[in-house]
């Protein structure tokens, strides 16, 4: 276990110190102590790392991450694992906009409450929200899969093309073509699934499914004059 003093080091050291770092190497798990609300902590990590982030982060923590494992112990700022490629960003606390933004793949787990804009323009990431996301989440989201424990905000799957939204709680307001769908036996499968691998332990069942009703990014020619 290593251990890397943020206060001590400064961002651009410590993140050069872990992208640096080859994929083979032995030196898995580190330690960033004293983040301090900072900008852009384990960005563009490209290594099978486990990193423990012992406190606050500011925007951007984890953006464009690949095969590590980064874990916020304490809330995160605008953008976390923004553009994420793969592997996991875990979040202890709250998220506040756009977590997860435009993520390609791997797993963005959110204990608390994510803030408007979680998962905009997703692209293949899972993220799980152990409690409720803010408004307009899901806008413009392409593919991958949005869990909420908790309630969605206004405005939720505006826009949506083809990435499964998952609620348990009230989602009042959906946004433009995002209509309620039926919960098939695959969906509860892979709901299942997404809930243990974040170690949440409620019942798919529980669960309403949420995604586009393809109707305003296919092109009608009888509703031409609309467009």
């Amino acid at each position: 276990m290593n251990e890397l003093d943020l206060k001590a080091m400064g961002i651009t050291a410590i993140n050069q110190k872990l992208y640096k770092l080859p994929k083979d190497t032995n030196e898995r798990h580190w330690i960033i102590r004293n983040p301090m609300g900072q900008h852009s902590i384990a960005c563009g990590l490209d290594a099978p790392l486990h990193v423990d982030i012992q406190g606050h982060v500011g925007f951007y923590c984890g953006g464009m991450n690949q095969h590590a494992e980064i874990t916020i112990h304490g809330h995160a700022g605008v953008g976390t694992a923004e553009n994420m490629m793969s592997g996991v960003v875990w979040v202890k606390g709250n998220s506040s906009e756009s977590a997860g933004a435009t993520g390609n793949g791997g797993l963005l787990v959110i204990e608390g409450d994510a803030s408007s804009r979680c998962g905009i323009s997703m692209k293949g990431i899972d993220i799980v929200v152990g409690g409720s996301v803010g408004h307009m989440s899901a806008f413009m989201a392409q593919r991958g899969n949005l869990v909420v424990c908790g309630d969605a905000g206004e405005a939720l799957g505006d826009s949506i093309y083809e990435a499964r939204l998952y609620v348990r709680g009230k989602a009042d307001n959906l946004g433009s073509d995002c209509i309620e769908k039926e919960m098939r036996a695959e969906h509860l499968e892979d709901l299942a699934k997404l809930l243990e691998r974040a170690k949440m332990k409620h019942k798919p069942e529980s669960f309403r499914r949420y995604g586009s009703a393809r109707k305003l990014y296919n092109f009608n020619v009888d509703h031409a004059d609309a467009y």
